[in-house]
């Protein structure tokens, strides 16, 4: 894993933007509100608690703050590479000699394990696909729970706006503190709104670009695992394996062995 970049610098760049447009009008310190603050923050989690269950919360937001953060090192034509190395072993030295390996994948580590300890098709497709689900939906959760988070934080922030319009039209006796109650009332709006299109929904949509990404990957290496369980051909291996990659990486996922191979058939 490595970190999303992107991420961090769409979220560096929004907060920066947002400051220094404070700073070329006014002082920044009047954009602090704590009641206000907690009216917003408060409120949203309170509703997220409300529509999920609380162990569904402490597990899948760190799976998903993860998930949106990081990035697999590890691209899918190197999973092809891989898995072609370690079928070409198991031909040479059996299905044993796979316990031995290099991987640094989780569920493709499974995978192989479950090879290596002469498990049935059946059994490795069952336990694998049961695996790839419950992942998938916890990534999937985790965006949903910032959706709601993002839907909720501008609804509490208009709350927190009504609530300080009510407490300032309440007290109209001195004119003069009208305008700086109304600009406090308007701060949980403001919060709300950045909290929802800064954090929350950026965030969710990144989830799930990431969790089809991530059921794409999880299926490419079940079907390298049933490869390499059934000692396929190398060759007949990377022609199954090479429709899961995009059109213009299929010839670099090639390992240049068996292209060769393939090349000298075809003068043949």
């Amino acid at each position: 894993m490595q970190f999303d970049f992107a991420t961090i610098a769409g979220l560096i760049i929004g907060l920066t933007v947002v400051t220094l447009a404070i700073l070329s009008g006014s002082d920044i310190t009047i954009f602090f509100n704590l009641p206000g603050l907690l009216i917003v923050v408060g409120g949203t989690f309170a509703a997220t608690l409300i529509k999920f269950p609380l162990s569904g919360i402490f597990i899948s937001i760190p799976i998903g703050i993860r998930a949106a953060f990081t990035v697999q090192k590890e691209k899918p034509r190197d999973y092809i590479r891989q898995a072609i190395q370690l079928v070409k072993k198991a031909r040479k030295n059996g299905i044993q000699s796979l316990e031995r390996n290099n991987l640094k994948n989780p569920f493709f580590v499974k995978g192989v394990q479950l090879c290596a300890d002469g498990r049935d098709l059946d059994y490795i497709r069952k336990i694998l696909t049961q695996e790839m689900a419950m992942a998938i939906q916890r990534e999937e959760i985790g965006g949903k729970i910032f959706r709601a988070i993002g839907d909720s934080a501008p609804a509490f922030g208009m709350f927190g706006t009504i609530v300080g319009l009510i407490q300032m039209l309440s007290n109209m006796n001195d004119p003069t503190t009208i305008g700086p109650a109304m600009a406090v009332a308007l701060l949980t709006t403001l919060y709300g709104v950045l909290i929802a299109n800064l954090i929350a929904l950026p965030i969710a949509d990144k989830l799930e670009s990431k969790s089809a990404e991530d059921k794409a990957l999880r299926s490419l290496i079940i079907e390298c695992v049933f490869q390499i369980q059934q000692m396929q051909n190398p060759t007949a291996m990377l022609e199954i394996l090479e429709p899961h990659l995009p059109e213009k990486q299929r010839q670099a996922g090639v390992d240049a062995a068996y292209t060769a191979g393939r090349d000298a058939k075809k003068k043949r």
